[in-house]
């Protein structure tokens, strides 16, 4: 039977991005199948009373410094590609929205690729409409359908529902993955996730 891995993420978190660089190698593992969960990161804060931790620990420069260095060295260590972005935070509610359009589609693993690969890596911003249309043109992606998604009023519902939906499961902040009921929190909680795949398979 095989296993389901829930990932919820926001395109704005540079620990999204890298837990989604990695995530693949631990589901193939596993033989896991992973399914995308895209959501409004500022929402999550705002109703579970979180925030950034780059802004929560702002005024902490020890702490700060070790949590860019953290990220830098993650992706070191697994060889990713990784700039931290020059536009973060970043907003990324268009985005988020044409992940909500994405979802299920056979080309969703390609616009979740084109956009954190365009934060993460080359630093575009992707907030700006006509930057986002290159990136998806370049990616060979719907660029019509995309746009008229991301002011869909529909669209918009359905990210806001899946965000609330998220947090009801105990979701505070992104990546969180999920193993049925058991939630991982962060890129450094995958080696509990793999442990949790080997237990339960």
């Amino acid at each position: 039977m095989t296993q389901h891995i829930d990932f919820v993420y926001d395109f704005c978190s540079p620990n999204a991005f890298l837990a989604y660089k990695t995530l693949p190698d631990v589901a193939d593992r596993h033989g896991a199948r992973v399914t995308y969960a895209p959501v409004l990161l500022s929402i999550v804060f705002k109703v579970t009373n979180n925030q950034n931790p780059f802004q929560a620990f702002s005024e902490n420069r020890q702490k700060t410094a070790y949590l860019s260095h953290d990220l830098h060295r993650f992706a070191r260590m697994r060889g990713l590609s990784f700039h931290m972005s020059p536009h973060f935070p970043v907003n990324t509610k268009l985005a988020m929205r044409g992940a909500v359009f994405s979802a299920g589609k056979s080309w969703e693993n390609r616009y979740i690729k084109a956009v954190f690969e365009a934060i993460w890596v080359h630093g575009q911003k992707v907030d700006d409409l006509g930057v986002l249309s290159e990136i998806l043109q370049e990616n060979e992606l719907p660029v019509r359908k995309l746009r008229e998604a991301m002011f869909s009023p529909e669209v918009k519902q359905h990210l806001k529902d899946q965000t609330k939906a998220v947090v009801k499961r105990g979701v505070f902040g992104v990546p969180s993955m999920f193993v049925g009921s058991e939630m991982f929190f962060g890129k450094n909680s995958m080696a509990d996730l793999a442990l949790e795949l080997s237990r339960t398979s």
